[in-house]
């Protein structure tokens, strides 16, 4: 569970990230933040892993209390996080399989790290990750040659290899075409869904929000205007956050052309056609700098959802 009590953020500036915002959110809730650039969605965001300490009331994450919480035990906090940036943060001169496996760091020694010495276990995780967002075959592509939504993708595969209880991500869709925006928020609502981690999107985009969230919070000037599900959150809601009428512009429409260099390749995400489809998570679908001690994570993917075991691409630079 995370809990908000009075919990406020000021910038060194002076400038008011969040005001006194208390909320309570279940564990394996699907939650979705909306507002304006600047209302506190990613300050919100950003306090549950310590990234934005808060400054004053406070922050429960778990058994976890956030009110001068020490570096140690905040690297801990963070190996139980996972954190999906909307700049995908990937190494793109490297493999996917490389860039998933940054998710097992964790639990990795200093030695084996520098060396790429993953155990079997960290790759059998990996794969499954892979699996999970379906893009297992590419699993030994080299991350620059995805496209835009194939890269997040990659993103949020690496935070599950982390096996969190908690995922967060911030604007995850923002520099995505609406059909892939969709699918990825489908890959991280199936996530919620079968392993019950507890999930916390910030977009900008209320039709998303409706579509995919559970539970809805809207800010605006870094305080809870509004806190409830989709079906409530009509036009006057909309006004509320945002401070006017809902326009065309704010609809993330699935079937809506990509806009022109929002994703890479030839414009389209690969697999956007193969999301409109059932998906089966197995089949070719489709920031800021990464802190330091924020990509890792102890637990089990596998044990909050069923059990299986993914099909092992043969790795052409195998260690012995």
């Amino acid at each position: 569970m995370i809990e908000f009590r009075d919990v406020s953020v000021t910038y060194p500036t002076g400038t008011k990230g969040l005001d006194g915002v208390s909320l309570t959110i279940p564990e394996g809730e699907f939650v979705v933040i909306v507002g304006l650039s600047g209302a506190g969605k990613s300050t919100l965001v950003r306090s549950i892993n310590g990234l934005v300490p808060i400054t004053g009331g406070s922050l429960q994450v778990g058994e976890t209390d956030l009110s001068g919480i020490r570096r140690r035990s905040l690297r801990t906090l963070r190996s139980d996080i996972g954190m999906i940036f909307q700049g995908f943060n990937l190494v793109t001169r490297t493999s996917v399989m490389n860039n998933v496996l940054t998710g097992r760091l964790h639990s990795t020694s200093s030695l084996r790290s520098m060396l790429g010495w993953y155990s079997r276990a960290d790759k059998e995780i990996a794969f499954d990750a892979l699996e999970r967002v379906g893009i297992l075959e590419k699993a030994w592509v080299r991350a620059s040659q995805l496209s835009g939504g194939q890269q997040q993708r990659v993103a949020i595969a690496r935070a599950l290899a982390q096996q969190p209880r908690v995922m967060l991500a911030d604007e995850p869709v923002a520099s995505l075409d609406p059909p892939t925006a969709n699918a990825v928020m489908r890959d991280l609502q199936r996530i919620n869904r079968e392993l019950g981690i507890t999930t916390v999107v910030n977009l900008h985009f209320l039709d998303l929000a409706r579509r995919y969230g559970d539970r809805i919070i809207g800010m605006r000037a870094g305080k809870v205007v509004f806190d409830g599900t989709g079906a409530q959150a009509d036009d006057a809601v909309f006004e509320r956050i945002y401070g006017r009428s809902l326009t065309a512009e704010d609809v993330a429409a699935p079937g809506a052309p990509a806009r022109a260099g929002t994703d890479a390749g030839a414009g389209t995400d690969a697999g956007a056609g193969a999301d409109a489809s059932t998906e089966t998570g197995t089949g070719t679908r489709d920031g800021e700098p990464l802190d330091d001690a924020a990509s890792t994570s102890p637990g089990s993917v596998q044990a909050a959802g069923t059990p299986r075991v993914a099909s092992t691409p043969t790795d052409p630079a195998a260690t012995p």
